[in-house]
């Protein structure tokens, strides 16, 4: 005899709830076709479900996220990154206290020893003729963010190592939900032979129909859900293994939208907007935004981050600023508006030379022109570089490149060997945008505040009426 095992995932919305009832369609006619045909089923959720570039992520710190998944009837999800290191200990601690599905996280732990009721390391569900799997989850271990927050992320191979040789004792199938990113998923196939499916996420990659590596299949199914993913497995009960594996990531985008869901989400909505409806600041003209231009209000913004941080000077990026803010009340929908990031200010220890580079790095216009997606950032482009702290000369080619010309601080010239603080937003210290931020050995995040909430200082510093 044998029984078919259906899992529907999904991974990395990052709260676009435009797709979501999309999403809700798929898998409550998915889930109601296989409870009719008496197979298993499960739907899982693989991390990153929670965004704060969304108002509704934004008013309620995810918890209405987990709410639009109990009506989903979920049955499992791990924690991505956008859950652990974007809110507070506070507010991940209790981000599932309403969640009616299973949470697992083997290698998330509070540093003060005191762990959520929500959060498990795996659990083993079973069939209807009595199947029993295994799962575990895992997340990527950004300790940087995540101790400062009071957590800490294990190392996932020494994690699995002490799960899986327990597990596979009191299991027939083992199945991970990794939000740790492809290289990773596919590194732990190699090591562990006994792991029979990897569902992935994190590093937004689409497998339509799946990769095998070894004994294992790993599958994903890209961001923002314009996919749901699924995976069958197939059990021989006679000779008690798995006969065969099946990967697929469905293209969701003409599926019609759940009507429940849309009125659901729009409830919510009006409810975050009353909630982000508090008063910043009255403005008595309106506040203007220029990504390719110097303007006022960033170069406020970029003196606020020196200052709070202490730093020795400090560099913003004019593409934060997604529009203007109009005369009148500015609340905190509207400073979340217009700064939706999810970006921590942080410093950074550079020498004179390698603070020179950055600076010239950051005037070419293959930099202020980039179209950014994904390290945070949640805008258009980068935009040009805004200075405080440091005074920059710069001059135009005849092709109307601007470069720069000299740069000094307290009208001294940069000292080559001489070590630098510089504030900045977190996102340079990822990937090669500019390598030198990346590169440095010294970077203290700073959270869990958000640029934003500098924003809504520097607002009423400025402008408070």
């Amino acid at each position: 005899m044998q029984e078919k095992l259906y899992f529907y995932y999904t991974n990395d919305l990052h709260s676009n709830f435009k797709q979501w009832p999309r999403v809700a369609n798929f898998l409550k006619e998915a889930k109601t076709a296989k409870e009719a045909a008496s197979e298993s089923c499960w739907i899982c959720d693989i991390g990153d479900h929670v965004d704060r570039v969304h108002p509704i992520a934004e008013a309620f710190m995810g918890k209405a996220n987990v709410q639009l998944m109990n009506e989903l009837n979920y049955d499992l999800a791990t924690i991505g990154n956008n859950e652990g290191i974007t809110i507070s200990h506070h507010d991940l601690f209790h981000l599932y206290d309403e969640a009616n599905f299973q949470v697992l996280c083997a290698n998330l732990h509070s540093l003060d020893g005191v762990m959520p009721k929500w959060l498990h390391s795996s659990t083993v569900i079973q069939s209807d003729q009595g199947v029993k799997i295994g799962v575990l989850g895992l997340t990527a271990p950004f300790n940087d963010y995540y101790e400062l927050l009071e957590w800490h992320v294990s190392d996932p191979y020494e994690t699995l190592e002490k799960n899986i040789v327990e597990l596979k004792k009191s299991v027939d199938v083992i199945v991970l939900l990794s939000h740790l990113g492809i290289n990773e998923d596919q590194e732990i196939a190699r090591r562990f032979n006994d792991i029979d499916v990897i569902i992935g996420g994190h590093t937004h990659h689409l497998l339509r129909t799946g990769e095998w590596i070894n004994n294992t299949l790993i599958t994903a199914a890209g961001k923002h859900c314009s996919f749901v993913g699924e995976v069958i497995l197939t059990w021989d009960h006679f000779d008690k293994k798995i006969i065969n594996k099946e990967a697929y990531a469905t293209d969701i985008s003409h599926v019609p939208k759940d009507l429940q869901t849309v009125q659901m989400q729009e409830e919510l909505e009006q409810s975050a907007n009353k909630i982000l409806g508090k008063r910043v600041v009255y403005i008595d003209e309106p506040i203007k935004v220029k990504w390719f231009q110097h303007t006022q209000i960033m170069q406020q913004l970029t003196n606020k981050i020196r200052n709070w941080t202490d730093a020795d000077c400090a560099m913003l990026n004019s593409g934060l600023l997604l529009d203007e803010l109009p005369k009148g009340i500015v609340t905190y929908k509207d400073v979340h508006r217009i700064c939706p990031h999810p970006i921590n200010p942080c410093v950074v220890e550079l020498n004179g030379a390698e603070l020179i580079e950055v600076i010239r790095a950051s005037f070419t216009k293959e930099f202020t022109e980039l179209k950014l997606k994904g390290f945070g950032f949640r805008g258009e482009v980068i935009g040009r570089m805004v200075f405080s702290g440091v005074d920059v000369v710069t001059d135009f080619y005849d092709n109307g490149q601007e470069y720069v010309l000299d740069v000094t601080i307290n009208e001294k010239h940069l000292d080559p060997e001489k070590i630098y603080t510089v504030a900045t937003a977190d996102t340079f210290t990822f990937g090669r945008l500019l390598p030198e931020i990346a590169k440095s050995k010294i970077k203290d995040y700073f959270v869990p505040e958000f640029i934003r909430d500098l924003l809504a200082e520097t607002l009423r510093e400025n402008y408070g009426s």
